[in-house]
């Protein structure tokens, strides 16, 4: 089931870990073994969760690396749906080959 304009994971680990518990960037960043540049930019969402970022964020915060991965696929798959076209790609059918 696809999320309506789903967040970006930095915005949810902002909202959900960073602001309600006031952790600082530097705090967190040094916990998760990254600079707090690094940090900052996924915040932003001026980057992604890599595999290496999830397993980082599965120790630190909780929730499985699959789940932090999850997250950014259905974020990333909600912006390409909103900025390509497919009206021009056919399927193929295979089995006659």
């Amino acid at each position: 089931m696809a999320i309506y304009d789903p967040p970006h994971p930095g915005e949810f680990i902002r909202e959900l870990y960073i602001e309600p518990s006031n952790l600082s960037i530097r705090k967190a960043a040094a916990a998760l073994g990254v600079s707090p540049s690094t940090l900052n930019r996924l915040l932003n969402g001026q980057s992604a969760i890599s595999s290496e970022m999830a397993l980082r964020l599965s120790i630190t915060l909780g929730r499985s690396a699959e789940s932090w991965l999850a997250m950014q696929d259905q974020y990333d798959l909600w912006q390409v749906r909103q900025k390509v076209n497919l009206d021009s790609v056919r399927k193929i059918d295979v089995s006659a080959a």
